[in-house]
This record gives structure tokens, C-alpha cells and sequence, in this order.
């Protein structure tokens, strides 16, 4: 399963009340770290399939997301779990590490 791409408006619907566990990226274009990690999140979406699902939130076209989340840097990562935050990370790291993260918070 490929990342997809979350908006303001379609934040509840697919973070909040996903049966699945979900990984939120907030991230920017302007953003190295946020591009560093960004391939690697894809392959992690691809290797686990359908045990969590990786979103992406771009805070310039969306600010009210990250604003309620407290986001004061990107990248900046949070796993729902039942439409809660059960985790998160802030800042780029290697893909084993993203993916222990990921694994250990599902």
C-alpha cells in the first residue's frame, strides 16, 4: 500500500477513524529531512501492506492539522491507533530505524 496523501478536510476520516494503525508524516516541500525520509516511509508501506497505513500531511496546504496536533517541526511523525496518538517522532531517521518505531507502536 502506497503513502497517500491526507488534506485538513479528510484528516478525521482517514487518521482518526481508520481501522487501521496509521503513521502521520507532516512534512513540506521546502523540507531536506522531510525528502530524506519520504522514500523510505514508501517502502515501509509497501513491506508492512495492510497492518498500518502511512499518510502524508503537507503543512503548507494544510495548517489546521498540524496546528492541533502542536507541530512546531518537520518532519514530524505520529501513530494513531484506534483514533488516537500512541506514539511520535520528530525529525528524520535511517528506515530500519522508522520502521522499529512503526512496529513497536502497532
Amino acid at each position: 500500500m502506497a503513502t497517500q496523501a491526507v488534506t485538513d478536510a479528510t484528516f478525521d476520516a482517514e487518521v482518526k477513524q481508520s481501522d487501521l494503525p496509521v503513521v502521520v508524516d507532516f512534512w513540506a516541500e521546502w523540507c531536506g529531512p522531510c525528502k530524506q525520509i519520504g522514500p523510505s516511509l514508501e517502502e515501509i508501506s509497501e513491506e508492512m501492506g495492510d497492518k498500518v497505513k502511512i499518510v502524508k500531511v503537507n503543512v503548507d496546504e494544510n495548517p489546521q492539522s498540524p496546528q492541533a496536533m502542536g507541530v512546531r517541526g518537520i518532519p514530524a511523525l505520529f501513530l494513531f491507533k484506534d483514533g488516537e496518538v500512541v506514539s511520535n517522532k520528530i525529525g528524520a531517521a535511517p528506515k530500519a530505524a522508522l520502521k522499529d518505531w512503526i512496529e513497536e507502536s502497532i
